[in-house]
């Protein structure tokens, strides 16, 4: 059950430049997407249906509710968060966990697929159902009813589920909590937003009276506050008869209580927040420009076009923003603009936001401040509109030709918005139709005056929050109010948009030749031998209209480098891509890009040089260009790589006074004691180390020689045109005819024996258990699925035991499999958090769960729930062309039958619980390592 309190402010951003809204003058209203069906029981509950065929028999259910933490009463905090909590253990027609139990038969995974979340204004719960099975089908909607008014709130399941709960509030817990606890007061001045986080008070959580949590329910929970949301493979009247015969008997409230709504007032002064803790990860500068008047739904096409002239101007704002980013000299390692939601559903505002280095703070706000003055005298040129509005309506496109093609759960949100916060839900086909016909109308003049509606002294709000180290400069609040004053008096220069070529390769190779066309018939997977040696693989699906997937494997990678040259490029080979291609750097490339849906990623791994990317059919000959010269044209730049470097080194300044990653390098240190290849975590200093010219020799010396290349390419292909283009970019490339390997290492981690190690990092109560098992052993693809279900099982085991019998966790899980590369091993691990008292017992636990499996095997019924999800995953997967790409490389990689990808269903269904045990038996032992994280002490410290 995810709590969303803190989403990353990389959602916020993406939301507010991809809803796509269309201009008008008049005030007509948005229209309703024709796809959706929207009504409402006599009771007043709301809901939404939409037939959706992909995937196959399969339904994504919501229930939202338009209550959260903001309803609390003092005594309440932290309620909302645990109703959601109990309606997982115990309900009318699932009694204590059989709720968990019997979706796990139907092959839904707790956490994975079933999950639910808790938010200031929201509660929404998240199932996803076969849809195929009457019987299940019924089965899920009881279940959804019985969420909407059916918890049973019995005094032992409320005492049982406090330790759950109390185990979520400590993952939270740390520098981000403090430091939040410290900016939130100014940011959401006045506000009750300040004093509601979701999470709660842990005294109320520990010691909330039974009435007093039933009454939260009681109140919240009614039909006039709800919506079911159901999109996926059914007919729409059958589900509308489902919705009818399960939520009509819901009571209406005669006397409700009233559902407020809560604001933020504003404030005429500037509040500046430095808040600053030892442990903090990060250095970060977030500007807030707060409307002065509360938000309005976006109802009228005036209001869509308001819209898109703002995320036009988010767009091209954060092209400059990107473009500092990629400079000589950084000013912060990323950064961003954008307008939307804060915390609360009634204020706007326009952010502005930063993460820098440790001592770049008050550089990255002035920089952060300089563009958004910059716009302000200015405004943006129409170069910059031009490609804001190519960018734009590229995106756009693909959604529409996709329009067929979308999963369910991809759709299902924007319906639960509208309920939630009243979102437009016009449709991409609308959407695209009137995008086409109306943003060369957008006003480039209107969207520069946006920014004198965004800026403004009143309302204004800095958030400074970073680690605390006597080698950091302390900052004041003097020296923030003197640089936004000192940049609103300075003079600056209007941006300069340089123009860039036509063309991606400006002299085209003569082309090769395709030399041979093998076909697997059964798969409808073709190969093609080209005349350099090189081969490529392809698969042409109709799961995606416009969609094309692309990788390429050749055997060798940095364990054919000498430990010496490892040691030396390991963490430089990540930046050689920041010089560009064919001399163009990377803001030039981006520019050109403009447009296109193109992305092509080469890289160096421990045992491969290849590439991964994806495309659209219209922009595959350009991916395919960038292909050609990252093999032939990767540019030299030092500029760039330090560049690269430094924002690196800033972002890993103070890493490692995160206790995870702490914990993660000390447990690395210890198993690779002996490894004169092991590099472990990438710091400051490490990448000091680096030697950017040899790193860009070995890059070329690893793609000089294209014939021991395998590309692969899955999705909507034209099949000539996948020839042709093979032919004039792929095998004009360069070949040696090496036919390299790679070379296996000859360190192995000893594990001939149990070892224990012991890390303590971090102040807060917060311990994490891993228990591995690893070695060597003759891989078999039989047992490599007898292992992973072996951990599905375990995992299912540790969750009843663990969490609900013990109350000790939030979250366990196992996890099992076998490779062939580098060489043929298996892994097996158990991880999960908890409080530093409960480390001992809650280990034992575990480890009793392993040996009941060893003694007698997985129940059947356990064996059914993993087996049934097996099916139902492989059955979605066949449908993805992700799925096809990997399998494809897989086959080469490790040199197996493809065709063997059908046998899956045949072996899933053999798996007997025998086949378990014996895993557990044999690889399960005594020799595992127990890996265990705790907070520093006294002791400790010294």
């Amino acid at each position: 059950m995810k709590n969303y309190l803190n989403r990353n402010l990389w959602v916020l951003f993406l939301v507010a430049t991809s809803i796509s809204f269309a201009q008008s003058t008049t005030e007509e209203k948005i229209p309703t997407d024709p796809n959706v069906k929207i009504g409402k029981l006599e009771n007043g509950l709301t809901y939404y249906i939409r037939n959706n065929g992909k995937p196959e028999d399969k339904l994504e259910l919501r229930l939202a509710i338009k209550a959260g933490s903001i309803l609390e009463t003092d005594e309440q905090q932290g309620l909302a968060h645990f109703i959601e909590h109990m309606n997982f253990n115990g309900t009318k027609n699932f009694e204590k966990n059989e709720l968990i139990d019997y979706l796990q038969s139907i092959g839904v995974k707790f956490g994975a697929d079933l999950n639910a979340y808790t938010s200031f204004d929201e509660t929404v719960y998240i199932l996803p159902i076969p849809s195929d099975d009457p019987e299940k089908l019924e089965g899920g909607f009881t279940v959804l009813e019985d969420w909407a008014h059916n918890a049973l709130l019995t005094e032992e399941a409320i005492d049982g589920e406090r330790g759950v709960v109390m185990e979520e509030y400590r993952l939270g817990l740390g520098p981000d909590k403090r430091m939040m606890q410290e900016y939130l007061p100014k940011l959401m001045h006045n506000s009750r937003y300040a004093e509601r986080l979701p999470i709660g008070k842990k005294e109320v959580i520990e010691g909330a009276d039974y009435e007093t949590i039933r009454s939260y329910y009681k109140d919240w929970y009614r039909p006039g506050l709800m919506a079911v949301i159901a999109v996926g493979d059914l007919d729409v009247d059958i589900i509308e008869q489902k919705i009818k015969s399960h939520f009509s008997n819901l009571e209406k409230r005669k006397n409700p209580t009233e559902r407020k709504e809560y604001g933020v007032p504003n404030h005429e002064e500037t509040f500046v927040a430095i808040a600053k803790d030892p442990d903090a990860n990060f250095s970060r500068v977030q500007i807030y420009y707060k409307d002065l008047e509360e938000a309005k739904d976006v109802v009228t096409i005036a209001d869509y076009r308001k819209n898109l002239e703002r995320s036009m101007f988010s767009s091209m704002i954060n092209n400059r923003l990107q473009e500092l980013a990629n400079s000589t000299t950084p000013p912060f390692t990323y950064g961003f603009s954008y307008y939307g939601g804060t915390f609360s559903p009634l204020k706007n505002a326009y952010q502005s936001f930063a993460m820098t280095g440790e001592n770049d703070q008050l550089t990255a706000l002035k920089a952060l401040v300089t563009e958004n003055e910059r716009v302000k005298r200015y405004g943006f040129n129409e170069n910059e509109f031009a490609r804001a509005k190519k960018e734009y309506l590229a995106r756009l496109e693909k959604q529409f030709k996709d329009r067929d093609k979308q999963a369910s759960n991809r759709i299902v949100g924007q319906y639960v918005s509208n309920f939630l916060q009243n979102s437009p839900i016009p449709g991409i086909e609308w959407t695209y139709q009137y995008a086409k016909e109306n943003l060369d109308d957008i006003s480039l003049e209107n969207i520069n005056g946006l920014i004198n509606d965004f800026i403004h002294d009143e309302n204004r709000v800095v958030v400074l929050t970073g680690p605390e180290k006597e080698s950091i400069e302390k900052i004041t609040e003097e020296q923030v109010l003197a640089i936004l004053k000192d940049v609103e008096n300075s003079e600056i220069e209007e941006y300069a948009y340089e123009d860039v070529r036509e063309n991606l390769i400006t002299d085209m190779p003569a082309a090769g030749s395709v030399k041979e066309v093998k076909t697997n018939e059964d798969l409808n997977v073709k190969t093609l031998l080209l005349s350099n040696g090189a081969k490529v693989v392809y698969k042409k699906t109709d799961f995606k209209n416009d969609e094309i997937l692309f990788s390429a494997y050749s055997a060798g990678g940095t364990s054919l480098y000498s430990n010496e040259e490892f040691l030396s490029t390991v963490y430089a080979n990540g930046g050689l891509t920041e010089a560009g291609i064919g001399g163009l750097d990377k803001n030039e490339l981006n520019k050109m890009m403009s447009g296109k849906i193109v992305n092509v990623r080469p890289g160096i791994s421990s045992y491969s040089e290849g590439f991964s990317g994806s495309t659209t059919p219209k922009d595959f000959e350009i991916m395919m260009q960038m292909i050609h010269l990252y093999f032939t044209d990767l540019n030299k730049d030092e500029e760039a790589y330090e560049s690269f470097a430094t924002k690196q080194k800033n972002f890993l300044g103070n890493l490692m006074s995160n206790p995870n990653f702490y914990f993660q390098n000390e447990i690395g240190k210890f198993r690779n004691e002996g490894n004169p290849r092991y590099a472990g975590f990438p710091t400051p200093q490490k990448f000091d180390e680096m030697d950017y010219d040899l790193a860009y020799q070995k890059y070329q010396e690893r793609f000089a020689d294209a014939s021991d290349f395998t590309f692969y390419f899955v999705g909507n292909l034209d099949e000539e045109k996948v020839k042709k283009l093979s032919a004039k970019y792929i095998a004009s490339l360069p070949s040696k005819n090496s036919k390299e390997e790679f070379r296996a290492p000859e360190f192995r981690e000893k594990t001939d024996s149990y070892r224990e190690k012991t890390v303590y990092k971090g102040k807060d109560p917060k311990s994490l258990v891993s228990i591995m098992w690893n070695g060597e052993t003759e891989y078999d693809e039989e047992d490599d699925l007898a292992f992973s279900a072996l951990g599905e099982i375990l995992t299912i085991k540790l969750v009843e035991e663990l969490r609900e019998e013990e109350g000790g966790v939030y979250g366990v899980g196992a996890r099992g499999n076998m490779s062939k590369i580098p060489y043929d091993s298996y892994s097996f691990s158990i991880s999960f958090p908890c409080g530093p008292e409960n480390v001992e017992k809650l280990t034992k636990s575990a480890i009793a769960e392993v040996q009941k499996i060893k003694k007698d095997g997985p129940s059947q019924e356990d064996l059914d729930k993993v087996k049934e999800t097996f099916r139902l995953q492989r059955k979605e997967k066949l449908k993805e062309n992700k799925f096809w790409i990997a399998q494809l490389e897989k086959a080469e990689r490790e040199n197996m039958d493809i065709s063997e990808i059908e046998d899956y269903n045949d072996m899933v269904e053999e798996l007997e619980t025998d086949d378990i045990q014996k895993m557990a038996e044999k690889y399960l032992n005594e020799n595992y390592l127990l890996g265990v994280l705790m907070p520093e002490t006294e002791d400790s410290a010294n």
